[in-house]
């Protein structure tokens, strides 16, 4: 493209970045939960972070869950944001969204029963989880 292999190098390297990212941003929109559920996933996300913090202690768990809990605890803290938080709605919703698709795959995978018995919060946010999990 350009002559000189590096820059070839580095242009198809931020070219494969930026595909990466959009499929990602893709996937988010595909997997939200609908409706008024990303709002009501916003206000229990503080429970829900417990929530997964003590699923991923639970030795009682399947490994492949617990190291799914574990790389979604790593990716909330690391401070770089798949969207950024300035871009509208989905700026800082893009955790809840990941949050939801992970605890779906959590709650087929390990039972709503070990949900149930991890989680800090109240009756009615235990009820927004079910509903994000897509069980009712």
């Amino acid at each position: 493209m350009t002559g000189s292999f590096w820059w070839d190098l580095l242009i198809g390297i931020a070219v494969a970045l930026l595909v990466t990212w959009l499929v990602l941003v893709i996937a988010l929109v595909v997997v939200r939960p609908r409706g008024g559920l990303l709002k009501e996933a916003l206000c229990v996300l503080p429970d829900v972070m417990r929530l997964v913090r003590r699923l991923a202690a639970d030795q009682e768990l399947p490994r492949g869950v617990r190291v799914r809990l574990w790389l979604l605890l790593l990716y909330l803290a690391v401070p770089i944001d798949l969207i950024p938080d300035f871009i509208p709605v989905l700026g800082y919703a893009d955790d809840a969204i990941i949050v939801t698709a992970v605890l779906r795959g959590v709650v087929r995978r390990a039972g709503l029963e070990a949900v149930r018995k991890h989680w800090p919060g109240t009756d009615d946010g235990f009820a927004v989880v079910v509903r994000l999990a897509g069980l009712r």
